[in-house]
């Protein structure tokens, strides 16, 4: 008997010791890290020619305008080295609009830098230099293999602060933001600040995992939370930049909403999961496969779709050309259809290109847990990235910044709620516009031109 208990005893520590070396150490310092990848994170300015236009006394009707001024604006951000001959990755937004981009790396050296190909959708621009030496690379990891709870490192220019090192974990994967339809953020702690824009996040193995995109907070620094791009996803942008200049993407032509509870009641559905279509679009390749309004989309190419979000994502990735088998749950039935993916054009109507093109606004929309922040209270909210230069917004001085609450005195909580606002306005016709600005409320009217 005890010769079995002491047997049992080996066996309960052999298995413990085993688990605990699955475990990955908790690693004394990430200084060998740092040492072997600073040199490859850049510190980029840019320069932006603003012009501002306005009465000098904008609270009188009828004031006369002003003559409009230029002045420059600058700014930084951060990029990492992803080739020894210069080809160097950040974000869209930090170079977004700029007319000199300069990147200085780790030994003070200065480059202009060009352009080769920005995707605003997943903000990400690949930039080239014309370096007189080698530079240092580094090496892009595999985001899908990362874990909730993960070590990760973060390299950039905050405030300015070249070569800063901050540290954390991964807090949750596959963030959505409602910053575009293909998010899918990695979320993390270690602290990221203006300036870190388009800096690397790395693993412990000194692989880039992210590119540090965002940070959320109502004092404008870091409040541990921090967002970056998977590196996964910037792979692929990357290699239809580098080859063609623009990001090609599958069109399925539909547009969807998430399956809550009730819904999924109410169609009969197990539970909730899915896209639901809420259109059609005419001759798409939906339309042609036989896609339906209120057809629940369970499954793409053999990919199970759980929240609506994932499908944007799927066929945006699709290649062009390509069949796929596609599961829609119709009637209380799964029916099976076959669509062939075409080309998304890249002037397809968007609710944010049409804010833009009517209003003069970029615009994104403030997740309800992050609009709390701004001391929103009763969901989300849109918020200005960016005001286009001689639009009607940018004459009523409407900063970037500035956080839509209601449009027309209709409470506004996306993007896409906004566009259905400013659809509807012809020339001629003015819409009425609650911002929240700093910690207090202003009404503004814009005439549509």
């Amino acid at each position: 008997m005890k010769l079995y208990k002491s047997f049992l005893l080996m066996v309960a520590l052999t298995l413990l010791s085993v688990n605990l070396s699955v475990a990955r150490p908790v690693p004394e310092s990430f200084s060998e890290i740092v040492k072997l990848r600073a040199k490859t994170v850049v510190n980029i300015s840019t320069t932006k020619v603003i012009t501002k236009r306005g009465s000098p006394f904008p609270f009188l009707p009828g004031a006369p305008m002003e003559e409009p001024k230029k002045f420059r604006r600058h700014s930084l951000g951060s990029g990492v080295i992803i080739s020894s001959d210069g080809y160097i990755v950040t974000n869209y937004h930090v170079i977004d609009g700029a007319e000199d981009i300069r990147v200085r790396l780790w030994d003070e050296t200065e480059y202009p830098a060009k352009v080769v190909g920005k995707d605003e959708k997943t903000d990400v621009a690949l930039l080239k230099i014309e370096p007189e030496k080698e530079l240092p690379v580094a090496p892009l990891g595999d985001s899908d293999k990362l874990e909730v709870g993960d070590w990760v490192i973060a390299i950039g220019n905050p405030f300015g602060f070249s070569h800063t090192v901050t540290a954390g974990i991964v807090s949750a994967k596959g963030r959505v933001l409602g910053t575009g339809p293909y998010d899918d953020f990695i979320q993390t702690d270690a602290a990221i600040n203006p300036g870190n824009s388009g800096g690397p996040l790395f693993n412990i193995d000194a692989e880039v995992v992210g590119i540090s995109t965002a940070i959320f907070s109502t004092s404008g620094g870091n409040i541990g939370i921090g967002f970056a791009i998977p590196i996964n996803v910037v792979k692929q942008v990357v290699k239809s930049l580098k080859e063609k200049g623009f990001v090609e993407r599958g069109w399925l032509g539909v547009t969807v909403q998430k399956v809550t509870p009730e819904i999924a009641k109410s169609f009969g559905l197990d539970r909730p999961r899915g896209a639901l279509v809420a259109d059609v679009t005419k001759g798409s390749p939906a339309d042609k496969a036989g896609v339906q309004r209120g057809d629940i989309i369970i499954e793409y190419n053999g990919k199970p779709i759980e929240g609506m979000y994932e499908l944007p994502r799927l066929v945006a990735a699709t290649e062009v050309g390509t069949t796929v088998e596609m599961k829609v749950f119709r009637d209380r039935e799964v029916k099976t259809l076959h669509v062939t993916i075409e080309r998304l054009a890249a002037g397809s109507a968007t609710p944010e290109s049409i804010i833009a093109r009517v209003l003069g606004l970029r615009v994104k929309t403030l997740h309800p847990a992050i609009a709390e922040q701004y001391g929103i209270k009763d969901g989300g909210a849109v918020i200005v990235v960016g005001v286009l230069e001689g639009s009607v917004a940018e004459e009523e001085n409407i900063h970037r910044g500035d956080i839509i609450i209601e449009a027309n005195r209709k409470r506004i909580t996306t993007v896409e709620e906004l566009a259905e606002v400013v659809k509807e306005l012809r020339s001629g016709d003015s819409i009425l516009l609650l911002l929240k600005r700093a910690s207090g409320y202003i009404y503004i009217s814009l005439r549509v031109k």
